[in-house]
This record gives structure tokens, C-alpha cells and sequence, in this order.
């Protein structure tokens, strides 16, 4: 079955070259943080910042990892980093976004987009580890959220404090659906929940271009289309709502979910993939055509994720599965778990250092596609 060597490959990449690699060269030995990039042979790459984020990240990776397949060396990498986070973002009581190279406080701003992470990496070290102190820190942060971020016209700011004129975006409420996802199914907890209901009433109400089919990207205070950017759409965030509508779906069940995932699978998977394979960066909502021809990797990990949800056909999966698992094994996958983050038009890559942030969407892509083969595929 060509599928299962298309995927036994990419789970060796992921397994044994990516995620070991980084695990012992990009997680600092002695304080436990992750590096915020790495060049190609390896080497901390200094970019000026360590996020919140990329912790978060590298946090929630190596605790889903570790529930997948159980690993000592990163087993012993979680208990260090979430220690690091919370000693070194948690600061009078809210999440600061970023630290200096040398870990002294750069930026102070709690950032939404960044507090969705932490809410997903903080339910999956739970999953991994049970440390309770995880579970008190989410609750931290949603109230925080509710509190100090929620704005009158709905969903939340991007940062604290609150510029109420900046321009308002559909990616961090998009990963606060998947937090707050986390949050519930390893809680139950029905305060997460609610905002689980509150994120997919403001999804219909104001992301979702009825008339184009499109999930709008930016938006002005008052959730009109930014007269500037209100037109891009990106396919690799149309793949990503496909998912998780889904995964929404199983805590509140509602047609509306499945039949808005279908309708934006239906749109990114017309328009937002290139005929020499792979998925635009970038597409017009209006006219469908590309703006941004390059192709990073993370739509298309996403869009692994999307198949593995879809109701189309066994045989079609399967297709589309080996295809874009096939297409990442050429284009994107170096060897010794590195990796091309950018592609040009023509699939030439383009020379970018590698990401602390972009092993989440590796790892979650290729997770779920091994999760589908082994319930649905006799090997």
C-alpha cells in the first residue's frame, strides 16, 4: 500500500530526525527553553526574541508527542520547559509575549494569539504529565482573557493593553478555538466550553463571507472588512477550519459546523492549490486568484489534517493523502529532520533558517494522518 510507505517515511522523519534532533539541539540543556530558530546545520539561531509562543509550542509538541509514542528524552524535556515558561513569561499575573537572547523581559504585551497556546500546550502537558498546576494556569489565563481582552463588538483583542483602533483578526481567535478545545476536552470544564460557543457564533457572524465562501483574514474595530487586506484569504486557513470545525462539532454537535467545514474545504481546495502541487500562501476572495504564490509548509500540513476529517470517499483520502505526504517528502523534507519553510511558485525552496514555531504544524499534520491510517487501514 503506497500509503503506508508514504507515511511510514514522513512518521520517521518527524520521530526520529526532526523531533530528536530539536529535543537535543534546540532545547537548551541547562534552563530547558526552546531556541526560536535554528540554522540548517543546527546551530541556535539568534533572531533578537524568545516568544511565549514558540515555549508554548515546543511545549505542546513534545507533550502530544509523548502521548503518541512514549520517549524518555522528551518525557524529560516537559517538566523543564513548562517550568521555564512559567518562571519566565508569567509576570504579575498575565502572560508577557517575549524575552530578550539573553532571557530578560523585551516585550510586556499579553498577546491573544500567544495565549491560545497556552492553553493547548498546557492541556496536553497535562495529558502527558498530570501536573495539576497546569490546569490552575489555564484557568488563569481564560479569566485573564474574559477580564481584561473581550471586546464589546466580540471575540477578543489581539494584545494588553487594548488598542481598541488596531486592525482585529480571525488567526488568533482561530487558535483560541483550538485552546479552548483542548482546554474543555481534557477538563469537561463548561466555562470553556461557552467560549467554544461564543468563538463559532463570531466565526459565522463575521469571518465567513456568505457570499464569496471565503474566511475573511482582517478586519476593522467594529468587524468590517479592512479596506486594505479585507480581500486576502489564505487556503491553508480554510484547511485549518475544516479540522477543527470538526473537532467542535463532537463537543456541540450542529450541521452548521460540518456543512461550514465542507463549504470552506470545498473553496480552498478549488482555488488555493497550485497545479504543480502544494497550497498558495495567499489568494483574492473576491476573484480566487493568487496573491502570494509561494507556499509555506504549514498550509499544507494543514491540509493533511483537513482529509483526515472530510466525508469524501476511503479511496479519495487516500489519494489526496498520498499525494500531498508524496509532494512534502520532495519539496519539504531535508534530510536529518530539517526542512524547507518557504517554496517559490516553481517549488525551489527558498533559504529560511528553521522555525521554533513550525514543528507544531509538522507534528499535528502528520499526527492526525497517522491516527486515521491506523483506525482506518488494515496494514
Amino acid at each position: 500500500m503506497m500509503l503506508n510507505s508514504a507515511l511510514s517515511a514522513s512518521q520517521s522523519f518527524l520521530f526520529d530526525e526532526l523531533l530528536t534532533r530539536w529535543s537535543v539541539q534546540g532545547i537548551d540543556a541547562k534552563q530547558g527553553f526552546s531556541y526560536e530558530s535554528m540554522t540548517h546545520d543546527w546551530r541556535r539561531n539568534d533572531v533578537g526574541r524568545v516568544r511565549l509562543l514558540t515555549q508554548c509550542r515546543q511545549l505542546y509538541t513534545f507533550s502530544h508527542a509523548c502521548q503518541l509514542q512514549p520517549n524518555p528524552e522528551w518525557q524529560a524535556k516537559l517538566t523543564p520547559l513548562f517550568e521555564f515558561i512559567v518562571s519566565h513569561y508569567f509576570i504579575n499575573d498575565r502572560w508577557i509575549f517575549s524575552l530578550n537572547d539573553d532571557l530578560s523581559i523585551k516585550d510586556t504585551q499579553s498577546d491573544a494569539y500567544a495565549l491560545a497556546f497556552v492553553l493547548l500546550s498546557f492541556s496536553h502537558y497535562f495529558m502527558a504529565t498530570k501536573d495539576e498546576h497546569a490546569l490552575t494556569y489555564m484557568k488563569q489565563t481564560h479569566r485573564f482573557l474574559l477580564d481584561n481582552m473581550q471586546a464589546e463588538s466580540g471575540g477578543f483583542f489581539e494584545s494588553y493593553p487594548v488598542d481598541v483602533s488596531q486592525i482585529r483578526r480571525q488567526n488568533p481567535h482561530m487558535h483560541l478555538l483550538e485552546g479552548y478545545i483542548a482546554a474543555f476536552n481534557v477538563t469537561q470544564d463548561d466555562a470553556y466550553k461557552q467560549t467554544v460557543q461564543s468563538l463559532l457564533d463570531l466565526t459565522f457572524a463575521h469571518f465567513y463571507d456568505k457570499k464569496s465562501k471565503t474566511l475573511r483574514e482582517f478586519f476593522t474595530s467594529d468587524w468590517q472588512l479592512d479596506p486594505d487586506t479585507g480581500n486576502q484569504v489564505e487556503p491553508g486557513h480554510h484547511f485549518e477550519w475544516v479540522w477543527l470545525l470538526y473537532q467542535a462539532n463532537a463537543i456541540l454537535p450542529n450541521t452548521d459546523y460540518t456543512d461550514l467545514a465542507q463549504q470552506l474545504w470545498l473553496t480552498a481546495s478549488r482555488h488555493g492549490m497550485a497545479k504543480n502541487g502544494g497550497i498558495f500562501n495567499q489568494i483574492d476572495g473576491n476573484t480566487y486568484q493568487a496573491i502570494d504564490q509561494n507556499k509555506r509548509i504549514w498550509p499544507i500540513t494543514e491540509y493533511l489534517k483537513a482529509i483526515t476529517v472530510m466525508p469524501i470517499g476511503k479511496e479519495e483520502k487516500i489519494d489526496r493523502l498520498e499525494k500531498a505526504l508524496d509532494f512534502m517528502q520532495c519539496y519539504y523534507f531535508l534530510p536529518d529532520g530539517r526542512w524547507n519553510e518557504y517554496l517559490n511558485a516553481d517549488n525551489s525552496p527558498k533559504g529560511f533558517p528553521l522555525p521554533g514555531t513550525s514543528s507544531y504544524h509538522i507534528f499535528l499534520g502528520l499526527a492526525e494522518v497517522i491516527t486515521w491510517t491506523k483506525s482506518n487501514m488494515s496494514t
